[in-house]
């Protein structure tokens, strides 16, 4: 049997275990250790000479620190009340336009995620925060829950992000250039979102009126409370890309410098700090088990060498490099369906990787070439938060409006989605979209 065959039957019996509701780290590590074991031969004796090591080898690496101190960074800006001060900031300066309090519940999901590197806990904690507002100034439910769904997913586009972090450990690529690389590609999607808001309230005025105009020492109070968040944000992707601290210094620079201002804004207490500690060893504890799940298919699938076969085979055909990244563009709009962010690129990226890394696309080096379908893959990825069925922004968003129902939410998000697609669209007629400040900054 080829590897092309012996591994497509491994991906249907996954896609079995997911549609009975498997964990994806449990379903992953299942059928990746029964794979093992049939490519070699039966024998259970090789599978547990390479047990016994697999945890050790993959979470004793010094680099995947870097994941629980970014996810404490983000259950600080939660429990310490940051998000608020964001919030309060853009409203300052934007509230007084036709939905401008839908857009500055965009931008603050945008300066969020710049502490907090969750897409789903920007869009809980944003949404506990910004709908209140937006329902006191008479916002209709779809445009409400639509953008604070659709700004959820900046938590994963604006740098630092778990995400790209995964995608950087896989394929062995610069951390702080992926950052680096996101963060133009992060504003134009939250421009986007904004000119959406914008359009849809030029269409229908009623649907985002204005808010009153604050004053001048109101906004100056505003910038005073939100300048230190800002700071940490510069401080740690100055810091990884300034060569002054690695990835793991400076998100343990950024989480204690989050805990600091949380408890000294006073929004943070004992009850606090423990939430905030339960939540990350929550969090990278299914990080971790799901990384060890994709260790142990990714095996398998070596194994099977149907990464190299498909390589292989997709240079024999001469397809188009486009086409084929098209492609591999809509499997993971279909597959967002069906499976969380991190479990996709977990998935795929070990597959995907080679094929895109031996096609050319506009003469790219391989380090161009990889940043760039990192930053695809991750905005693709994104899509899969707010697309349906299952939308998971979608849901946690339609939670805490419970008056709104799930299908207006559906509705509201489609304007995002539109520009969403345009955005890809650029980036894939225009790399140097994400290249730039790469190039620029000592790339």
């Amino acid at each position: 049997m080829s590897g092309i065959a012996t591994g497509g039957i491994i991906f249907a019996c996954l896609m079995v275990l997911l549609m009975a509701r498997v964990p994806i780290g449990i379903a992953m590590f299942t059928m990746g250790a029964a794979g093992y074991v049939y490519l070699t031969g039966g024998e259970v004796i090789p599978i547990l000479n390479y047990l016994k090591n697999l945890a050790y080898a993959r979470l004793s690496n010094y680099d995947i620190v870097v994941i629980p101190l970014f996810l404490l960074m983000g259950q600080f800006a939660t429990h310490g009340g940051l998000s608020a001060a964001l919030f309060r900031f853009v409203e300052a300066f934007m509230g007084h336009m036709k939905g401008g309090v839908a857009m500055a519940s965009v931008g603050a999901c945008a300066g969020f995620g710049a502490i907090c590197g969750s897409s789903l806990a920007t869009a809980a904690t944003m949404g506990q925060v910004a709908l209140p507002e937006l329902k006191r100034f008479g916002y209709s439910g779809s445009l409400a829950t639509g953008a604070l769904a659709a700004g959820g997913t900046l938590g994963i586009m604006i740098p630092p992000s778990v995400p790209l972090v995964i995608y950087a450990i896989l394929t062995q690529e610069s951390i702080g250039k992926l950052f680096m690389a996101a963060v133009l590609p992060g504003i134009i999607a939250m421009l986007g979102y904004m000119l959406v808001i914008k359009i849809i309230v030029t269409l229908n005025p009623d649907a985002g009126p204005a808010g009153p105009r604050s004053s001048w020492a109101k906004r100056l109070k505003a910038l005073a409370q939100v300048a230190p968040v800002l700071l940490v944000f510069v401080v740690v992707i100055v810091g990884i890309y300034g060569g002054w601290a690695n990835p793991t210094e400076a998100a343990a620079i950024g989480a204690a410098a989050c805990g600091v201002l949380a408890v000294v804004s006073g929004g943070m207490r004992t009850r606090g700090l423990i939430d905030s500690a339960l939540g990350t060893a929550q969090a990278t504890a299914m990080i971790f088990l799901v990384l060890l799940g994709a260790d142990m298919l990714n095996t398998a699938l070596a194994l099977s060498q149907m990464p190299v076969e498909l390589a292989a085979w997709v240079q024999a055909k001469q397809f188009s490099p486009m086409l084929v990244m098209i492609a591999i563009l809509l499997i993971y709009i279909f597959l967002g369906c069906v499976m969380d962010s991190l479990a996709m690129i977990l998935l795929t990226i070990p597959i995907f990787y080679p094929v895109v890394m031996g096609l050319d696309f506009y003469g790219m080096g391989d380090t161009d070439k990889s940043v760039w379908f990192g930053i695809l893959a991750l905005m693709v990825v994104e899509i899969g938060l707010v697309h349906p069925p299952v939308g998971m922004n979608v849901f946690i968003i339609n939670r805490l409006a419970r008056d709104v129902p799930l299908v207006e939410t559906f509705k509201g998000v489609m304007p995002f989605l539109a520009s969403d697609f345009i955005r890809i669209g650029f980036l894939l007629a225009f790399p140097s979209i994400s290249l730039v400040l790469v190039h620029t900054f000592g790339g």
